[in-house]
């Protein structure tokens, strides 16, 4: 079965460039930076990705995020991860960016779009992966400060592909960021919004609602309102479920009790990624090994969420052919091996 996974041609659509900041590569980052992150080796850092609680987690997150500070920074750091995807055959990827963790310490908008489009143009060049930077802003924060971001980031509008909504969910409902996603969408990017992985219910309904958003990331407490599920089974809309780090963070007790059977079961249009995975305990390959271990799925269920994840990016029509034609050949191949 892990070959299969790995060779499988999929799509990623939630994973946050952050949080694919390994220790070796945060060390090195703080000695080249001079930046204090409180380890004294990358032992020690290792030990501190073995959190148990969601602050522990935000603590090295952004512990994290204070070694990026100029655009070769960024370069590295999304070149490492789109590696990582190459070697889970990645064919497209979707990358959100906290512009605010990075601009209100003092990194200019420019240093970090730049550094993250010159890995994705190089990556579609050497990799054969095509990408796309969706822009989070981060709900903690105030709409005003959500839409200075918006305004520090259109100078670079042809290098984004949308705008998301991320961070601490609780008390904080999409509701509270209806004007910046209108005007992002008036620009012309497409809209996403986490949303019904801590918060209830109603939060997935805000986000279609008020935001209009195109995707709901994460999306599992959806499943605890049955008028809810029968929309988003209507209406088609795509979840971006990513198992691990639901598990790592406790919104779930274990894979095994993971909702994603049961969403993939009634027709929800779900697809598997990695969200944070140099802190969740893996990369999309081993997301859906996950939960192939433990939820049953068989071949012909993985290969559906991977046809998924590529129909519910925002590739263009020719590219998602592309990639459906890559997965239909993969799969007659499996099937000729039977």
């Amino acid at each position: 079965m892990e070959s299969f996974i790995r060779g499988l041609p999929k799509a990623e659509l939630h994973v946050h460039i952050e949080g694919t900041l390994e220790p070796e590569l945060m060390f090195e980052l703080a000695a080249k930076n001079a930046t204090t992150i409180g380890y004294a080796s990358v032992g020690e850092l290792h030990a501190a990705y073995e959190f148990s609680c969601l602050q522990d987690f935000l603590d090295i997150y952004h512990q994290g995020a204070a070694v990026l500070q100029d655009a070769n920074d960024f370069y590295r750091l999304t070149t490492a991860y789109l590696k990582n995807a190459a070697a889970d055959n990645v064919r497209h990827a979707e990358i959100f960016f906290d512009a605010q963790t990075h601009t209100n310490r003092g990194v200019a908008m420019g240093a970090v779009v730049e550094g993250l489009s010159a890995a994705c143009a190089n990556a579609e060049e050497q990799l054969g992966i095509t990408t796309g930077l969706i822009m989070c802003f981060l709900r903690h924060l105030s709409q005003d400060e959500a839409m200075t971001t918006l305004d520090q980031a259109l100078p670079y509008r042809e290098q984004l592909l949308g705008v998301g909504l991320a961070s601490s969910e609780v008390g904080h409902p999409p509701s509270k960021f209806v004007e910046v996603f209108a005007r992002a969408r008036a620009k012309g990017l497409h809209t996403v919004a986490h949303a019904g992985e801590e918060g209830p219910p109603e939060y997935v309904r805000e986000a279609l609602d008020l935001l209009h958003v195109e995707r709901i990331d994460h999306g599992i407490r959806a499943m605890e309102d049955s008028e809810l599920v029968a929309r988003l089974r209507y209406e088609a809309v795509p979840l971006t479920v990513c198992p691990l780090s639901n598990v790592k963070l406790g919104a779930v007790a274990s894979i095994a009790e993971h909702p994603l059977p049961a969403m993939f079961e009634q027709g929800l249009m779900v697809t598997i990624n990695s969200d944070d995975p140099a802190y969740f305990g893996g990369y999309v390959g081993d997301n859906y090994l996950a939960v192939a271990g433990d939820t049953g799925f068989d071949k012909e269920a993985l290969t559906e969420m991977a046809r998924n994840s590529v129909e519910a990016s925002f590739a263009s029509a020719d590219r998602k052919s592309r990639i459906h034609a890559e997965i239909d050949g993969y799969a007659a191949s499996e099937a000729g091996r039977r």
